[in-house]
């Protein structure tokens, strides 16, 4: 079954383009407005990231498939914030990268899920 993707999924991908172009500008010229160095580029990544997972997220049940969504928010979350501890290290940039690639993987998933292609349907479980 197609589901149609909602105002929310728009909301989310605009916040995620929001990261995505900053990021892309600060590959091709090493900074940006507002972004100079892995730090800003960690923290823009936090806090539009983080935004753009809860206005997606927001409305879906808490089943199997939705629980994996949040554990694998919560690794890109963990990412971005030593990617934001260890900005100062040689390691910043490798480390943001993985950081903005974990974030482009969540919005992926969240927005295949809202579309109807990936499903993830468990044997059921009694419970006693």
């Amino acid at each position: 079954m197609i589901m149609r993707l909602k105002l929310r999924d728009l909301i989310g991908t605009l916040l995620v383009l929001a990261i995505a172009i900053p990021y892309v500008g600060y590959l091709v010229r090493g900074e940006m407005p507002l972004v100079q160095d892995p730090r800003g580029m960690s923290a823009v990544g936090l806090l539009l990231g983080t935004a753009a997972f809860l206005v997606v997220r927001s409305g879906d049940e808490l089943d199997r498939f939705g629980r994996g969504e949040i554990g694998l928010a919560v690794v890109s979350l963990a990412l971005g914030l030593a990617a934001l501890v260890f900005a100062e290290t040689a390691f910043a940039e490798v480390l943001l990268a993985v950081f903005m690639a974990s974030i482009l993987v969540v919005w992926l998933l969240e927005i295949a899920h809202h579309a109807g292609l990936v499903h993830l349907h468990g044997a059921p479980t009694a419970h006693a």
